[in-house]
């Protein structure tokens, strides 16, 4: 076993492991018809080249290259964990950049670079509840970055008729392929800039509450049983994390 896992940590192996996974996503979106709800705002900023936070659930991590348009230069936030790297490397199949780092836990460092890009004019991608949990709790991390960068946050999520929900942390959703698909935007959330009469917390809870109304939504029209949020002060334990390269 030691063995194995000494395996999977190899660099030779992550590409492996990358490639596989950027193709099932590239296959469950071939074999599958899908529909888009909602998706004229968001569409419309991405045919212009305008910046905005795109924000979907950890669970429903695998079939989000699908929602941007292609040639749309996109940056997705992900973290130092274990898995991180091989994330990181099958979103770049997808032509998709990663920023390394938690904008929940306030990386400085990484939270400048989203601005960066955000500034350009590129689309930066989070998901509110990650790297940690609880599941469907958004973090203070989007609002934040929102705030600070004056561009609005898009809730997005995705279903389809068959799949498997993991026994992971965030009830991950393995989606299959020769589905049907959906993939549902919520309305785009500003953000104040100053923190005045609770204006972070209320665009937290809008946040929170769109991405998972969206996700129910997109269950029952495939015809699927919905994961329900953990309990926001749920005690959560961190991911080991990774040495760098």
């Amino acid at each position: 076993m030691t063995v194995i896992k000494k395996i999977l940590k190899s660099d030779g192996a992550k590409a492996v492991i990358s490639f596989l996974a950027a193709g099932y996503i590239w296959f469950v979106y071939r074999t599958s018809r899908w529909q888009v709800i909602n998706g004229e705002a968001p569409h419309r900023l991405m045919t212009e080249g305008k910046p905005f936070i795109l924000a979907f659930w950890h669970g429903r991590l695998l079939m989000m290259p699908i929602s941007v348009q292609k040639q749309t230069r996109v940056n997705v936030m992900i973290s130092h964990h274990g898995d991180g790297e091989i994330i990181a490397r099958t979103i770049k199949h997808w032509g998709q950049d990663s920023i390394r780092g938690s904008a929940s836990k306030g990386a400085a460092a990484a939270i400048k670079q989203m601005l960066k890009v955000l500034k350009k004019g590129d689309v930066a991608v989070i998901t509110p509840d990650g790297p940690r949990g609880p599941r469907m709790r958004a973090q203070e991390g989007v609002v934040r970055l929102a705030a600070m960068a004056g561009v609005p946050v898009y809730p997005v999520s995705y279903s389809t008729t068959r799949g498997k929900i993991l026994g992971s942390w965030d009830r991950f959703f393995l989606a299959a392929p020769f589905s049907r698909g959906v993939v549902i935007w919520g309305d785009g959330i500003e953000v104040s800039r100053q923190d005045e009469n609770s204006a972070f917390l209320k665009a937290r809870d809008a946040i929170e509450n769109s991405l998972t109304q969206i996700t129910q939504t997109a269950d029952a029209t495939c015809n699927r049983d919905t994961v329900e949020p953990e309990a926001r002060d749920k005690p959560v334990k961190p991911h080991r994390k990774v040495a760098e390269s």
